[in-house]
């Protein structure tokens, strides 16, 4: 009987496994870094134990250090929970050799099938030795983890060797394994994927399906279960497949076998020997627990005999701290306030006030929705994503909602491209037009002691917010009854929430300030000061960096006075497990380079100039 449970993870998913111990009666131990400290899965935990360091490489990665927390925390097992070390058989040898229970798959079943290498050769598909043209496009993948690090599209062959490069080195960060392969690039096809529960006794169950086909940079955005119009062949092909992959390692636990549908084909990807972030949509359909499950299984247990029967329909959209108009870049700051309203899961590692950092995985929470049939479980995510209060960083909020509601996803017809199709319009900014009023009626409120009005006849008041990239400008006036504006009715205007009647229609505005952040409803300003800062200025061609990191690579020779082509890359910034590319803005001369690698750099830190050429 597994009484203490220490998890080798940290965020959403820490959390989400101690809920479930939690339950069951089992005492948490939690392990953090010094950047985790203050973290809530630190904080939740019964007791938790510091790994010295920032970094995952001095941390979530070093397995000897995680070992001996759970020994020293009196830990009777470990659960690895997703990412970091958790398809690695050598930190469940150690696990296992330490007298703990490892809750997971053997480690000869990790060996086997984490290394993707290894599993496509088990399931007879060798990977690409030596690419030509004629193999284009190629994808470049990381042997180990999974999450889209260390995964580069290869469509010109001049860009293989720089891409293989970034991808062992991104691969090495996250995972501390920098093995990389190169396999033909299937295009549009959708990413199905099968649950699968195997116990100690020989049972092996499939779970349903997963489609997971809305991605960006190869990582998981929306997920549902089970995947909508799936032939009842392809269906059942895939799911034997997943069988017959589990048998062929003798596999125990909880895994996933994922699949690339195209053609009316299943394609073999990969088996994830672990949990995978989308399990909640699996659970919420066919009624389970799967964390209670890993843990029944680690103790010895057999599976039901009776298999759960599948319920309706699920869906998940994970909520980043990132901009996908400006290339999904990651985003950091301090998470205000995150409520999401309505009959929906929320799993989240992050709480009010947390301090969204550099170092580790963007993702806020997981935000599911659960209904009897497909339309309605999107209706329902799509509005409580619309309604949720979420004030800090910049995040994908708005292209989730636009997902959910756009006709080809909701006609069950997208597939892994649909993100490069669908990018400019899902991102387009659609700001509500009266949010800077109602911004500045609420500020104008907040700061008057008497009522809003003078004796004598007012001049137009003025208050200029940044929405959407661009300014805005907001006149009002204080009147003998209260704040007027030109061209709306002010019903109410207080300092948290202003009414404005538009065209005879009553629109109500929540505004909340934190410092010069103004949020009215889901509307983001920044409230500009009178008089703009003349040192704010830069020089045309100005490479400036889009979010805090580490410059990890600078292009091959390049100094000041190259000449350089537009959209050549010209350095490489790392930001949460990830490797951004900074490239040239036009053709023409660098004429200035400001960064070396290992720098770190800020948010707006001037990285390079390019002056284009006549």
């Amino acid at each position: 009987m597994i009484t203490s449970v220490l998890v080798a993870n940290r965020g959403e998913i820490a959390c989400r496994v101690f809920r479930t111990c939690h339950d069951l009666g089992i005492r948490t131990v939690a392990v953090h870094s010094d950047a985790d400290a203050n973290a809530l899965h630190a904080r939740v935990a019964d007791v938790s134990v510091r790994l010295p360091g920032e970094t995952p490489a001095d941390t979530y990665l070093r397995g000897d250090l995680i070992v001996k927390a759970a020994v020293a925390a009196g830990a009777d097992a470990v659960h690895p929970g997703y990412g970091f070390l958790s398809e690695n058989a050598d930190f469940a040898r150690a696990v296992l050799d330490a007298g703990l229970r490892w809750i997971g798959p053997p480690p000869d079943a990790i060996e086997a099938m984490a290394s993707k290498t290894r599993a496509k050769q088990l399931m007879g598909i060798r990977p690409l030795a030596d690419v030509t043209e004629a193999d284009l496009p190629v994808l470049v993948k990381a042997a180990a983890g999974g999450g889209g690090r260390g995964m580069r599209v290869v469509r010109r062959l001049a860009d293989l060797a720089g891409e293989l490069a970034a991808a062992r080195a991104e691969a090495a960060s996250a995972f501390g394994d920098g093995e990389v392969f190169v396999e033909p690039y299937v295009e549009n096809g959708r990413h199905v994927e099968v649950q699968i529960l195997a116990d100690t006794h020989g049972a092996v169950r499939p779970l349903g399906t997963r489609d997971c086909s809305l991605q960006r940079r190869h990582q998981k955005v929306i997920e549902e279960a089970p995947a909508p119009g799936l032939p009842r062949e392809l269906d059942e092909e895939v799911r034997a497949l997943a069988v017959r992959a589990a048998r062929a390692v003798d596999y125990v636990g909880a895994g996933t076998v994922e699949f690339l549908v195209a053609d009316g084909r299943a394609h073999f990807l990969e088996m994830n020997t672990r949990l995978q972030v989308e399990h909640p949509v699996t659970e919420a359909v066919f009624g389970v627990d799967l964390v209670a499950e890993q843990i029944r299984i680690a103790e010895g247990h057999p599976l039901a005999t009776d298999p759960p029967r599948a319920r309706g329909h699920a869906v998940e959209a994970r909520l980043y701290a990132e901009d996908p108009a400006r290339d999904w870049s990651p985003q950091t700051g301090t998470l205000h306030r995150l409520t999401v309203p309505g009959p929906v899961r929320l799993d989240t590692g992050h709480t009010d006030g947390d301090e969204i950092g550099v170092h580790y995985d963007p993702m806020l929470a997981k935000v599911v929705a659960h209904a009897p049939t497909r339309p309605e479980a999107l209706r329902t995510l799509a509005s409580a994503l619309e309604r949720a209060a979420i004030h800090g960083p910049v995040t994908n909020r708005d292209l989730l909602v636009r997902s959910l509601r756009h006709p080809e996803f909701t006609a069950a017809r997208m597939d892994t491209g649909f993100y490069e199709r669908h990018l400019p319009d899902l991102t387009a900014p659609s700001p509500d037009p009266h949010a800077p009023l109602a911004a500045a009626l609420a500020d104008a409120r907040g700061r008057s002691r008497f009522g809003g009005w003078r004796n004598v006849p007012s001049q137009p008041q003025t208050k200029r917010y940044l929405m959407a990239g661009e300014e805005h400008e907001a006149r009002y006036r204080h009147t003998r009854q209260g704040l007027e504006a030109d061209g709306v009715r002010v019903v109410r205007a207080d300092a948290h929430l202003v009414i404005l009647d538009v065209d005879g229609v009553e629109r109500k505005y929540e505004v909340t300030r934190y410092g010069q952040q103004v949020y009215v409803n889901t509307t983001t300003l920044t409230a500009l000061p009178r008089f703009p800062d003349p040192t704010a200025q830069h020089a045309p061609g100005s490479l400036l960096a889009p979010m805090p990191g580490t410059v990890v690579r600078v292009a091959d020779g390049l100094t000041a006075g190259a000449a350089v082509k537009a959209g050549e890359p010209l350095l490489w910034l790392e930001a949460m497990k990830m490797q951004h590319k900074i490239t040239a803005p036009a053709t023409g001369t660098l004429t200035d380079l400001c960064v070396v690698p290992g720098q770190q750099v800020e948010p707006g830190a001037l990285l390079a100039v390019v002056k284009e050429a006549p």
